[in-house]
């Protein structure tokens, strides 16, 4: 690490108005849409290929990594790396899915949150954009991914007392001199093996027997329709296909399907049967989780959340008994489990709060009382009996814990969102465990093989990094 890394706070107002655009861009219009095209326009001009396809020569047997969420630059995201370098050996790339740089993507933040974590991966790292990555309009991003692309020229202003004129009022743009530092920082990623150039913010690769796509969801969890047209496009024809994106489309038990301007959806696009997709893996919530929906047609469709790269923990326990699109909790899988989930919190408050007697839970005790809300079996054989007491129970619903769908309406807290919005960013520790995880993905003609590996903080992880999911994706 570097010897001195800025503690990033979520709930000081500093942070929070810096990261204002995505509340902007909600109340008054979301330009997203236009500046993406702008960029995408200007790469043209400058030569990208016209079909954004990246197409490379690897072997119809190769390996790749996943990782989500990776930019705060402080000790969760730096105790993933000896996992990374030891589970990512002998891999021809890697893919960041969404939000590589916190707070706001500035240029001068990839030096210790990009180029430094990483500087010891021999191999080419693509990215597609998250929300904090267009909190500066995505320039940043574009300069270090793709061929450092100049800055847009300005736009003439909108027209007063508009919508879109007091949003420019309001945005957050860069500070003049952002990227000073960039050059130097490049120097720890320069070897020829690393590099990669990316035709735009959205982008397929050809990789082996398979075609990966990564969508640029901006601000707000949504494509423009040039980049609708273009991902249909691009998903046609038989080869296997695999989708990256910045906004997962099965999250905490809930379908978001991700809606395109002038109509249609991306998660349309992926089930499909003629654009023959096999999984769709989504960033943006920094915990795992994956669903596997068995379609109509015979054929299941992985969709995974990994956003659990570096960024603060999102919470597992405060996901309800899972009922969605056929998937069960019985197909389900989540890391953290719901019960470590749940006690990590109950440490959390217990200590902010100073009220460790009454809030701490311990491992057995988050287990025992995570079963009986959701009616599931324990997910782990407890080593020791625990009894679930009223504390327990207060405790547990206090922490927003999920609840069967048949109980929820009856004893629902009103704290679930908020929970996950305003507490969840506050949970930042810089102590293991740290419940990270990233993806390597190994791929065949016959099949992709997917695991999630563990990411603590702690010595035995970094030096044989556990695999917390794996399965198994059939290709024929």
């Amino acid at each position: 690490m570097p010897p001195r890394v800025e503690k990033l706070s979520w709930l000081s107002p500093k942070t929070l108005w810096a990261a204002r655009n995505g509340v902007l861009a909600s109340w008054f219009g979301d330009p997203t849409g236009r500046t993406r095209s702008r960029w995408v326009g200007q790469r043209a001009a400058a030569g990208a290929p016209a079909d954004k396809v990246i197409r490379r020569d690897d072997p119809d047997r190769f390996s790749f990594l996943v990782i989500g969420d990776t930019g705060e630059g402080d000790e969760p995201q730096y105790a993933v790396v000896p996992g990374l370098l030891k589970a990512g050996q002998h891999t021809s790339f890697a893919v960041v899915a969404s939000d590589v740089i916190y707070p706001v993507g500035s240029a001068d933040d990839y030096g210790t949150k990009f180029f430094q974590p990483y500087q010891d991966y021999q191999a080419p790292i693509y990215a597609i954009p998250g929300n904090h990555d267009w909190y500066e309009d995505l320039g940043a991003f574009m300069r270090v991914f793709c061929d450092d692309a100049p800055p847009l020229p300005p736009e003439p202003g909108p027209r007063p007392l508009t919508r879109a004129w007091l949003r420019s009022l309001l945005w957050h743009r860069p500070r003049p001199d952002d990227g000073q530092h960039l050059s130097e920082a490049r120097k720890l990623r320069s070897g020829p093996a690393q590099q990669a150039v990316q035709p735009g913010p959205y982008w397929a690769i050809d990789a082996g027997p398979v075609r990966i796509i990564g969508i640029d969801t901006g601000l707000l969890g949504t494509l423009d329709a040039e980049q609708g047209a273009w991902l249909r496009e691009v998903s046609r024809g038989p080869r296997p296909k695999i989708l990256v994106t910045g906004s997962p489309l099965y999250v905490d038990g809930e379908h978001h399907p991700c809606p395109i301007d002038g109509g249609g959806t991306v998660d349309a696009i992926v089930r499909d049967p003629d654009h023959h997709y096999v999984a769709a893996i989504g960033g943006d919530i920094h915990n795992y989780q994956r669903y596997p929906v068995r379609l109509a047609d015979g054929r299941t469709l992985q969709y995974v959340v990994a956003g659990g790269g570096g960024a603060f923990m999102h919470a597992t326990h405060t996901i309800p008994r899972i009922s969605v699109a056929g998937v069960t909790e019985r197909d389900f899988r989540c890391y953290p489990l719901r019960g470590d989930s749940l006690a990590f919190y109950s440490r959390l408050y217990g200590r902010r709060l100073r009220l460790r007697r009454f809030f701490t839970l311990t491992e057995a005790e988050a287990l025992a009382v995570i079963a009986e809300r959701l009616g599931i079996p324990p997910t782990r054989a407890p080593g020791a009996s625990a009894r679930v007491t009223r504390r327990v129970r207060l405790v547990a619903g206090l922490l927003g814990t999920g609840r069967r769908p048949d109980r929820a309406k009856r004893f629902r807290l009103p704290v679930r969102k908020i929970y996950t919005q305003l507490f969840s960013p506050s949970s930042a520790t810089y102590s293991p465990p740290f419940f990270k995880c990233f993806l390597r993905l190994d791929v065949s003609p016959e099949a992709v093989r997917l695991r999630c590996h563990a990411a603590t903080g702690h010595r035995a992880q970094e030096v044989d990094p556990p695999v917390e999911d794996e399965v198994t994706i059939p290709l024929v």
